[in-house]
């Protein structure tokens, strides 16, 4: 009897061990899946899709308020205009992408951030990048989730939420 016992424990604690070790590789799985993003320079190709998505708002602006983008701060009332007109649906993402592309050369101009590749659990795709560390805006989707969302939306109100929030980041890094 007292060797079945023995045997019994035995068996109980190798399926604790072979769960635990389950777990262990599961938890290791998600710790992965939500590790930090990666970064990398743009690519010529990447840079060749921005430029596209750059035209597309640049040929919207010239042939409705018949201006040019100079990628500055002076752009956010031309790109206002466009969201307040609603010169692109709520079911036109890529041309409300490409609106992002361009309200982000904008905060690039006029803030610590420059143009990157980012992956992480949600794919590859273009960010802007504060400094070197691993802080970056959306600006692909900055707009575009929020007129889909039926939003109102002050482009230059998120520039001083930007802003304000990148200057929060360098207090709380000191």
């Amino acid at each position: 009897m007292s060797h079945l016992l023995s045997t019994v424990r035995q068996a109980a604690l190798i399926s604790i061990l072979i769960a635990s070790a389950a777990w262990c590789v599961a938890l290791t799985g998600v710790l992965q899946s939500q590790s930090a993003p990666r970064f990398a320079e743009l690519s010529p190709r990447d840079l060749v899709r921005l430029d596209q998505q750059r035209a597309v708002i640049g040929a919207m602006v010239k042939e409705r308020y018949g201006s040019s983008l100079s990628r500055t701060t002076k752009d956010i009332s031309v790109l206002q205009r466009l969201v307040d007109d609603r010169a692109f649906s709520n079911s036109h993402t890529y041309e409300l992408q490409s609106l992002g592309v361009a309200f982000g050369d904008v905060l690039a101009s006029a803030l610590p951030l420059h143009w990157v590749m980012i992956t992480d659990e949600y794919g590859t795709d273009p960010t802007l990048r504060y400094k070197q560390s691993v802080v970056n805006v959306n600006a692909l989707t900055m707009i575009s989730k929020r007129i889909e969302r039926g939003e109102r939306l002050s482009l230059e109100r998120r520039f001083e939420i930007t802003r304000e929030q990148l200057t929060n980041v360098d207090k709380r890094s000191r």
